[in-house]
């Protein structure tokens, strides 16, 4: 399938039926964590970028399996970059809500949410996933690079709007990155702006698939603690949650699926993929690396597997000792 992928294990929504509605990487922000890399070039314009009827369409033949029903805890719409610049992203949220009674969620930047247009299309959603990494525009910018209609005055207004309108769950993620928002100012000011939006729970994320920007690294535990005393304030702190991957089909497809929009290591891949022999993971990625559908990407000290057309910048290299 090309729209839709998993079962998932998501680290907020349990399994999670992805779609996604948007091609790679379509998106308003170029966050320096994305695990799909830069966004090359920023977007801000609303667009069907696929037929929503072919999107509908695999998740009619995705939930119509049995296999699939038991193995999904909710539809996601997420994927390759910012859902809510799909313009017919309402219209499947409502389409999907149609379909089956499982919860519908978006995981979502946030940033068109100042266009009431974009707020009725969230509206039918069950849960709704916007990210507030940054209680200040500074740090906003540093962190997300925006496309500059999309600031963070326009961010927060948006938010606070929706919230006064919207009746499911407001889930705000909060990417922590060492050196940048996890120290005690940054932290306290976040909690400020969050106390503003008052969302339902406040879900604290660390960059562990390769990050876009090579340089950044994750909080550390002392960071990851400050971080839930000071935003606890604001609402609940939860932590991630994860489940086994359910493949259905080819395995080579399935994990072209997966890690084109989560990238994954070898590691991470066996750990997930419970029914999947090792050698047969490590004999689907080599034939899909062969053939151009993904590709290997050096982070955090790990080896990651991204799509192919994914953009990452090499690591700097250290210095040539014999010409220093």
């Amino acid at each position: 399938m090309q729209y839709v992928y998993g079962p998932i294990p998501s680290r907020r929504l349990g399994r999670s039926l992805g779609v996604d509605p948007i091609p790679l990487k379509t998106c308003n922000w170029n966050c320096v964590y994305c695990q799909l890399g830069r966004s090359l070039p920023l977007t801000n314009v609303r667009s069907e970028y696929i037929p929503r009827a072919a999107i509908l369409a695999e998740i009619e033949e995705s939930l119509a399996a049995p296999e699939i029903q038991a193995a999904v805890d909710v539809v996601t719409f997420a994927g390759s970059g910012e859902p809510t610049l799909h313009s017919g992203l309402g219209w499947l949220v409502r389409a999907v809500k149609a379909l089956t009674p499982l919860p519908v969620a978006v995981i979502t930047n946030g940033a068109l949410l100042c266009r009431t247009d974009v707020q009725e299309d969230l509206l039918a959603a069950d849960i709704v996933l916007p990210t507030v990494s940054a209680g200040t525009p500074a740090l906003h910018r540093r962190i997300h690079r925006p496309h500059p209609d999309a600031s963070f005055v326009q961010l927060v207004a948006g938010l606070k709007a929706f919230r006064t309108r919207y009746t499911g769950k407001l889930w705000v993620e909060v990417m922590l990155i060492r050196g940048l928002n996890d120290s005690e100012l940054p932290l306290r000011q976040l909690a400020a702006l969050l106390q503003q939006i008052q969302p339902d729970q406040i879900q604290l994320l660390l960059p562990d698939r390769p990050p876009a920007e090579p340089w950044v690294e994750a909080a550390d535990m002392e960071g990851l603690r400050r971080a839930a005393a000071l935003l606890g304030a604001a609402a609940p702190v939860v932590s991630p949650l994860s489940a086994p991957i359910h493949v259905s089909g080819s395995l080579p497809a399935a994990i072209a699926g997966i890690v084109s929009r989560h990238p994954m290591s070898f590691q991470q891949l066996a750990s997930a993929l419970t029914d999947c022999p090792p050698a047969a993971i490590y004999a689907a990625l080599a034939d899909l690396e062969a053939h151009g559908i993904v590709r290997p990407v050096d982070r955090l000290g790990l080896r990651f597997w991204a799509a192919a057309a994914a953009h990452f910048p090499a690591p700097p290299q250290p210095p040539n000792s014999l010409a220093s």
